[in-house]
Formats: structure tokens, C-alpha cells, sequence
């Protein structure tokens, strides 16, 4: 077993990585159809976890409503999840997604509250108030970047479209964790990845063939390469591991705090490696945003989290 401190290495680091690759996406989608960019991370994913698709010997044989699950899963999570979020970025910027995924604790509180009837605290709702003001002070707030200061009102209009795309990711994301709750109890963690990231993969496949037929990828230079490997690995397999392997040791009352990390990490990237940066407005819109994740994560007195991320 693990250490404590360890533990909390890895979940951070798994947050950091969904950070690092929601900023990163934003080259790959210049370079990429958005379509076979997502086609070829399922692809790359279902080449580096076969070993996974094996069930378990303790693990019963799978029922119709698990199957189900599973597919809505990926549907929402994997999919739906992947091309909302790689459009928004390309259409917006990589400190637009951390500000508006900052929300995803509390899209996760509401729909537990919705669906699974989980009891939800005031104090989860001051955080989903907290994220929607985030959101709405980012949105209206001047662009930060050169290129959206003196642009047209048509790329004003992309702009806004972009944020209701990576709101749609927000929810997809946290449709992902709810259907998980239930999911886990019938499924080991690295089974219900590697099938969902297959599910993502069959999803993707023909809009991917289509679009990979029109590309030229002879026109791809060896860097975007490698960062397409990182972004496929580190979404597909490595981010999914080191969560689960913090939350062996670490009660997800706690893990849930590590959350703070993922907007945190994808503004940061957009600022350091992408030369993305905040006015005044955008930086107290973030604030609000972060709040939102504290609160909707910490644990209470009781030990049970506001959002069982």
C-alpha cells in the first residue's frame, strides 16, 4: 500500500495532466478535424489498455442495465465530452476552459441531487451559484487576447458558441461521474475505462474513417505527433490510473479537493506554454470560479464530500 503522501501526488498529477491536455488540445485542434482528432485517441487508447478489457475473477458477468451504463457513459463522457471540449478550446482559449470547467463539481452535485436523490448542503449551492457568476463575469468580460480584441462581431458570435461548448463538456463530464457511481459497484476502475474508451472509439469511427480520408497527414510535423501521443495517453489511461490509484488510500471525500487542480492547470497552461493572459475581470471571474470547486469539494465536519466527484 501506498503512502499517504504519495496518494496525494497522484491525484494531484491526474488533475494536473486533465489541466495540461484541455490547453493542449487547443494545437491539436488547429491542426487536426476535430472528428479525427477524437478518432485517433480512442485509437490510441484502445492500443495501450487491451490488457484491461479482461473480466476480473471476482467480477460478475455483466447485466443489460450495466451494458447500458456503460454506452451512456461513454456517450456523455468519452464522446460527447471530447468533441464538445476540443471545439470550445478552438474556438475560444485554453484559460476560457479552465474558468468554465471549474464548474464541473457543481454540474456533479446537481445532477447526484436529480437522479441519484443525493442530499445536497447549502453550501454545495453557493458553489454552484459561485460557478455560474465565474462563468458569466468570464464571459462578458473584455478578451484577453490580442487576436479577439479587434475581432469582428462574427468571431464574437464563435466566441460565445465556444462557451456553451465547454459548458456542454462541463455536463457531459459530470454525467460521466454520476453514471460512474453506479457503474463502480458492478465493474473494477480499469475494466470500465478501457470499455468506455472502446465505446468512444466504435462512436468515433466513421466520422473519423470519412475525415481521415480527405486529410493529408504527410503535412503533420513530428512535434504535433508527440503531443497527439500525450493528449491520447495521458486522457485515455495515464489521468484514470493515478486517480485510482490515490483513491485507494485517500477517502473521496478528500480526493474531490484535488478537483481545484484541472482549471487551475489548463489556465496556467494556457498562460505559460500557449501565451494566453487575463485582464483584471477575467482573474476575479477565475476567483469566483475556484471558489465554486472548494466549496462544492470540501469535506464537512461529518466526513462525507458536498460533491462525490
Amino acid at each position: 500500500m501506498i503512502s499517504r503522501p504519495v496518494a496525494y501526488s497522484c491525484l494531484a498529477l491526474s488533475m494536473v495532466l486533465v489541466g495540461s491536455y484541455v490547453a493542449l488540445s487547443k494545437p491539436l485542434a488547429a491542426t487536426f478535424p476535430i472528428f479525427l482528432l477524437a478518432w485517433m485517441r480512442f485509437g490510441i487508447g484502445v492500443l495501450a489498455m487491451p490488457h484491461w478489457l479482461r473480466r476480473g475473477a471476482d467480477e460478475p458477468p455483466m447485466t443489460r442495465q450495466t451494458r447500458g451504463l456503460l454506452f451512456l457513459q461513454s456517450f456523455f463522457g468519452n464522446f460527447l465530452f471530447t468533441i464538445c471540449m476540443i471545439s470550445g478550446v478552438s474556438l475560444t482559449s485554453a484559460t476560457s476552459a479552465g474558468v468554465i470547467m471549474a464548474s464541473i463539481p457543481a454540474c456533479v452535485a446537481v445532477m447526484s441531487w436529480l437522479f441519484l436523490r443525493e442530499h445536497i448542503a447549502a453550501r454545495t449551492w453557493v458553489a454552484v451559484a459561485c460557478a455560474v457568476l465565474g462563468i458569466a463575469l468570464f464571459s462578458f468580460a473584455k478578451p484577453a487576447h490580442p487576436e479577439l480584441d479587434a475581432a469582428a462581431s462574427g468571431k464574437q458570435s464563435l466566441e460565445w458558441l465556444g462557451y456553451t461548448l465547454l459548458v456542454a463538456a462541463s455536463i457531459c463530464e459530470a454525467a460521466y461521474s454520476v453514471i460512474g457511481k453506479k457503474l463502480t459497484g458492478a465493474l473494477g476502475p480499469k475494466r470500465i475505462t478501457s470499455l468506455i474508451n472502446l465505446w468512444g472509439f466504435a462512436l468515433a469511427t466513421p466520422f473519423g474513417l470519412y475525415f481521415a480520408w480527405h486529410f493529408d497527414f504527410t503535412a503533420v510535423p513530428g512535434k504535433i505527433w508527440l503531443l497527439l501521443l500525450f493528449y491520447a495517453l495521458a486522457a485515455c489511461v495515464w489521468t484514470v490510473w493515478l486517480w485510482m490509484t490515490g483513491l485507494k488510500v485517500v477517502p473521496a471525500a478528500q480526493g474531490g479537493v484535488f478537483t481545484v487542480l484541472l482549471p487551475v492547470s489548463a489556465a496556467l497552461f494556457g498562460v505559460l506554454v500557449l501565451g494566453e493572459h487575463f485582464t483584471q475581470l477575467q482573474l476575479i471571474a477565475f476567483g469566483i470560479a475556484l471558489a465554486s470547486v472548494v466549496l462544492a469539494t470540501l469535506p464537512s465536519r461529518n466526513g462525507t464530500v458536498a460533491s462525490h466527484h
